[in-house]
């Protein structure tokens, strides 16, 4: 029997290996947390699928670009895309995804409150679901943060459930997987990844629910702000729930052939 491929094996990326799976991880100002996340990450997806890892450094200022150098000489199957000044997560998810060779792709924040260990159950709930699951999203359980943090986030998730009814009590989690075309198709703003469950809805994809378990940051403290973490803008949520209610049936198109 042929051993399952594991990172150690991929080649470099001049000539890299299809890969059907892209992890990617927005980071900035995380140096400390860059070697144990990618070892975590590694240990819970080696033989079970061909993928890459994308780091995408979103401005960072500390040694964050270092350690990330240092893991490229180790790990194959690392990518970095940088980002020249910090654009904020959204944009950094972006970014990753766009660089992405994956047909599915998963995310996770870069500060270790994640666990990876959850990466292959949202993956396969995508390939489960077929072409009616768009998304499938991590739902924390026994949240790390503080209490006033956990306070701003149920009254977040409270007000954006009630205006779009998107069905998902935590859209914050950064764990979650998805085809990378569906992504692609979703229109971009800042904030996106907060209402990716109202916009997958939207396009008409079912959405995939994984419950996940939150722990404490390993180290460094959080560097996306409060607007950015937590409050999703009351501009962003009525944008979104114009979209919503403006979309239209996608026409079936079909090319005429020549006689």
């Amino acid at each position: 029997m042929t051993p399952p491929i594991t990172s150690a094996d991929l080649p470099s990326s001049d000539h890299p290996l299809p890969v059907s799976v892209s992890i990617v991880v927005p980071v900035r100002n995380e140096a400390g947390n860059i070697a144990p996340l990618i070892a975590e990450i590694a240990g819970a997806l080696d033989g079970l699928w061909a993928y890459e890892i994308v780091y995408v450094n979103d401005g960072s200022t500390d040694a964050t670009a270092e350690r990330l150098a240092d893991e490229m000489t180790r790990r194959a199957n690392l990518r970095v895309v940088s980002h020249e000044q910090s654009t904020g997560q959204s944009a950094a998810v972006r970014s990753g995804v766009r660089a992405a060779h994956g047909v599915i792709v998963a995310t996770l924040d870069g500060d270790g409150q994640n666990d990876p260990a959850f990466l292959p159950d949202l993956i396969a709930a995508i390939e489960k679901g077929g072409a009616q699951v768009g998304l499938a999203a991590g739902q924390r359980v026994g949240r790390k943060d503080t209490g006033f943090k956990k306070l701003q986030s149920r009254l977040a998730n409270r007000i954006r459930n009630a205006v779009l009814h998107d069905g998902t009590r935590d859209t914050g989690c950064g764990l979650k997987a998805f085809r990378r075309d569906v992504f692609l198709m979703m229109p971009y703003f800042d904030g996106l990844h907060r209402f990716l469950p109202a916009l997958v809805r939207r396009e008409g994809f079912e959405i995939a629910y994984v419950d996940v378990i939150d722990r404490p940051r390993r180290s460094g403290v959080s560097n996306y702000g409060f607007f950015d973490r937590l409050w999703i803008g009351i501009m962003d949520l009525f944008g979104v729930w114009w979209l919503i209610r403006r979309k239209k049936p996608t026409p079936i198109a079909t090319e005429v052939n020549r006689c």
